[in-house]
């Protein structure tokens, strides 16, 4: 876990943290560009292969991680890749076993389903903040892996990431949240929270992933003071992760249109147009 800016160790990336670098900003355009057509190959194999996928993404607050979805998903099908991201659980919800919440949302075949954030919201907001009991969140990670293990067993490719900001670079994006009003919706109370808590939740996130670290479901860390380096670097990570095909397109023959039938009639009444401003 990088503990703060000032870590010069934070550029040596371990085994844990996603290897490679994006050539200059210059460049990120083209790169994402490159990228989000292999996600689009990548669904097509998805889809024709029945192939289930469940992709993580947790962190710390304004790490980045709904731009990394963002990128993901802008070019595809919302009915192929599916992003769950759930409020505070209910009090029926609240009286279920704990993962029960989340095993609807596991995709069937033919979908990729992306939790921005997940169970992992146990180990980590509900435990700093006390919204679950030390026993509750220790019994989860106890259990998670097992958990973990059997969704893996039934066959869905499970990719867990976890995006880390440095001090410096948290507080700068969230006071940029604080004067634009295109992002102060960004900016909730558990944010603010978790900004005066930081070593509370680095604590808790250190054992999170040390607990839940394992051959088959293992954690990958993404630096991610550098936005644009953190989309590219994961993104390429993702699909060097997953065993797809280039789909070949079958190209529908469109044929021709319809002749205008000759008892076709225009509509006569008015019709309510929206006003042309652009």
């Amino acid at each position: 876990m990088v503990k703060n800016g000032k870590d010069k160790d934070r550029k040596n990336k371990g085994k844990d943290a996603i290897p490679g670098s994006v050539a200059p900003s210059g460049d990120y355009a083209k790169q994402l560009a490159r990228l989000q057509v292999e996600i689009a190959h990548l669904q097509a194999w998805v889809k024709k292969s029945g192939a289930r996928v469940v992709i993580i993404f947790e962190g710390r607050d304004a790490a980045g991680k709904g731009g990394v979805i963002k990128r993901i998903t802008e070019r595809v099908s919302p009915r192929v890749f599916r992003v769950v991201a759930l409020p505070a659980p209910t009090d029926r919800e609240k009286s279920q076993i704990y993962m029960q919440r989340y095993i609807p949302y596991l995709p069937a075949a033919g979908e990729v389903v992306i939790f921005d954030r997940s169970w992992y919201n146990r180990p980590g907001v509900e435990r700093v903040m006390g919204f679950c009991t030390e026993a509750q969140a220790k019994r989860f990670l106890e259990l998670a892996p097992r958990f973990e293990a059997a969704i893996v067993e039934s066959g869905i490719i499970l990719l867990k990431y976890f995006l880390d900001v440095s001090e410096e670079e948290q507080e700068r994006r969230f006071r940029q949240r604080i004067g634009d009003p295109l992002r102060q919706w960004k900016l909730s109370p558990m944010d603010v929270e978790s900004y005066r808590r930081w070593w509370d939740y680095s604590r808790a996130y250190d054992e999170m992933i040390r607990m839940t670290d394992t051959e088959y479901a293992p954690w990958w860390i993404v630096l991610s003071d550098d936005k644009k380096q953190a989309r590219i670097n994961c993104i390429s990570h993702i699909l060097n992760s997953i065993p797809y095909e280039c789909v070949k397109f079958e190209e529908p023959d469109l044929g021709k249109r319809q002749k205008r039938p000759d008892n076709y009639a225009e509509v006569m009444h008015a019709r309510r147009l929206v006003p042309s401003v652009y």
